[in-house]
């Protein structure tokens, strides 16, 4: 006699599955939410910027610098504890998850970067915008998602995010070897020492969190002397926090970085003033070079490295993502707005070439948007429902 199957019992490999994105997926839910406030911040500082430029020059000036060091480094240390986990738990703690968003990230990375050098080979002042459009900016990019709910796959969003987590980690060693500038070792040196005392402290065995923010503060403020960016400071942190606190820091800091600091920077960094673009700025060589950087570069680095790496056994596709929407994925990679926006301001400092490179972002990053949008609508069908079901809740100890 066949023996019957218990509907009401947990599959053992989706109970796995669910344990094993809890974390991730709750970290999608907030970023998508984040990446709304992101883009409504970033269309009113384009609105008050080019209606009344007086007032929000006014406004925004004495704390663009804040907000760039300060506040930034708060989000930088997000990112570090985001990192961390996902390292050590998490979507990256194996080589077989690691291998497709790494090449994926590693390679939506190199061809914008050979894009951009290929249109600014010949200036060396251009150049130091190279790596403008390696980013991607998750928020937005899950913002977009978003619009299509349960159409999109969820290992299309595990796999964006594990791909962006990974883009970040490589942004913040560009801007640490590329972007630092009159290097101060005495400074550097201070850093170094209070890092370590952060680190003795965590092996002590010190668990309770508010030592190591002070000495967090303290680590920001070497590193801001030292010519290192300063929010360097934050990943560093992050990981010599334990991990108890860890993850209590990083559950607080989510809705504060996704509500308050993410949106100050996009209306601190986004208000691009269309007066000041000059007539031929999509003839100058540094805006074609990010814009086309983001939406072709992103795309063929992204879908491209993760096909051939798939083809030659290197790594497997997302599970349940078919090639079409892998595709628009890829093209959704080329949103590369916060951390564009970003690393275009130290590349010039807010000089006129900023403005063109601003510009480059917001087209590069808006065509990606609305192509990618595109494409995973055609792709992905309604009737199909491609979400987990809610996480079983663990036994209590």
């Amino acid at each position: 006699m066949p023996t019957q199957t218990d509907p009401t019992q947990t599959n053992p490999t989706q109970t796995d599955t669910r344990t094993r994105f809890a974390s991730l997926l709750q970290f999608l839910r907030s970023e998508s939410a984040g990446g709304a406030a992101l883009i409504l911040s970033a269309a009113a500082a384009l609105v008050w910027a080019n209606t009344a430029p007086a007032g929000y020059a006014a406004v925004i000036g004495p704390v663009h610098t804040g907000i760039n060091d300060g506040l930034m480094a708060v989000f930088f240390l997000l990112v570090g504890l985001e990192l961390r986990r996902e390292i050590t738990v998490g979507e990256l703690a194996s080589p077989r998850r690691l291998a497709a968003p790494g090449v994926a990230a590693l390679g939506g990375m190199i061809v914008p970067a050979l894009i951009y050098v290929a249109f600014n080979w010949q200036s060396p002042a251009a150049l130091r915008g190279w790596a403008v459009p390696v980013a991607t900016d998750i928020a937005f990019a899950l913002a977009v998602l978003s619009v299509l709910g349960r159409r999109v796959p969820i290992g299309l969003k595990v796999f964006l995010t594990a791909l962006a987590i990974i883009d970040d980690l490589g942004a913040i060693v560009v801007i640490a070897l590329f972007y630092t500038q009159g290097l101060s070792l005495p400074a550097l040196g201070g850093a170094a020492l209070v890092l370590a005392g952060l680190y003795g402290m965590n092996r002590a065995g010190v668990r309770v969190l508010w030592p190591y923010l002070l000495g967090g503060m303290l680590l920001w403020a070497l590193v801001l002397r030292s010519g290192v960016h300063a929010t360097l400071a934050g990943v560093a942190l992050a990981f010599v926090i334990p991990s108890g606190p860890a993850a209590q820091l990083e559950r607080a800091l989510g809705v504060w970085v996704a509500y308050l600091i993410l949106p100050l920077f996009g209306l601190a960094n986004a208000g691009l003033r269309f007066d000041h673009l000059p007539p031929a700025v999509w003839m100058d060589r540094m805006a074609l070079g990010t814009a086309l950087g983001l939406f072709v570069g992103k795309q063929i680095g992204v879908f491209g490295s993760v096909l051939l790496a798939a083809r030659t056994g290197l790594a497997r596709l997302p599970h349940g993502v078919t090639l079409p929407q892998l595709y628009g994925g890829a093209v959704l990679c080329g949103i590369g707005f916060t951390m564009s926006l970003f690393i275009g301001e130290l590349a010039f400092r807010g000089g006129p070439s900023g403005d063109e490179i601003k510009a480059a972002v917001f087209t590069g990053s808006l065509l990606s948007a609305l192509a990618g949008l595109l494409i995973l609508a055609v792709v992905s069908p309604r009737s199909r429902s491609h979400g987990l079901p809610p996480p079983a809740t663990p036994p209590r100890s």
